[in-house]
């Protein structure tokens, strides 16, 4: 017969909680954090007036990244490689595989918008080169390519790629990196806190019954059930 957990009242709960001291400069710069690394320019701004809290990059540079991030979504790729560019050249010359990837979205664009000829043009001289040089990349140019065997894409077994979450997989990838290349953390600290919560209630239920925080948007202690 396994023994029952112990309980753990919401008073009880509720008095451990307030006993942690977080410093409200602490919760500003996880704040501040978010805003500056997802791209929230305006709301940063906003945000630095009201707290005093200083980020820690310029400003004025995620303008610049957002509307990056924002070419590759539109599948203006060109435009994207050439904003990265004159951020910051050695983004993509450091990095084969993140402009490998921005060079196989603009192969993609090409196949969507029905361009068969300068599509099959271009794989041959920009992308075959590359993926003789990495077998990774001939794998992921086949996969590619192979779009064009298909005259219903809905039916063709690598249609995902020309699916928007591609073109936002490949924006994402770049955000990361220029975001590395100005020493700014690539992912908000705040996601991975919460991550880190739900992991450390989990494992505290093994052991006690406990008010809970289920519904992260409102952060609302649950009572325990028993």
């Amino acid at each position: 017969m396994g023994s029952s957990k112990k309980v753990i009242t919401r008073e009880e709960w509720e008095k451990r909680l307030n006993d942690v001291k977080i410093r409200k400069e602490d919760m500003n710069k996880l704040v501040m954090n978010f805003l500056v690394t997802e791209g929230y320019v305006e709301a940063a701004e906003k945000f630095r007036m009201e707290s005093g809290t200083e980020p820690d990059i310029d400003l004025t540079t995620i303008s610049d990244r957002m509307a990056v991030k924002k070419a590759v979504q539109c599948g203006n790729v060109e435009d994207a490689i050439e904003k990265v560019n004159d951020l910051n050249p050695e983004i993509l010359d450091t990095n084969p595989q993140l402009f490998f990837h921005l060079q196989q979205q603009r192969l993609i664009e090409l196949i969507r918008n029905g361009k068969i000829e300068e599509a099959l043009e271009f794989a041959q001289e920009e992308l075959a080169p590359r993926g003789e040089e990495n077998q990774s990349f001939l794998e992921e140019l086949e996969r590619t390519v192979s779009l064009l065997a298909f005259e219903d894409v809905s039916n063709c077994p690598v249609g995902e790629l020309l699916d928007i979450s591609q073109r936002l997989k490949t924006a994402s990838e770049v955000n990361a990196a220029i975001l590395t290349s100005q020493n700014h953390e690539k992912d908000p600290k705040l996601p991975s806190l919460l991550k880190m919560l739900i992991w450390a209630q989990n494992q505290l239920d093994e052991k006690v019954a406990f008010p809970r925080i289920n519904d992260l948007s409102k952060a609302t202690l649950e009572d325990p059930t028993v």
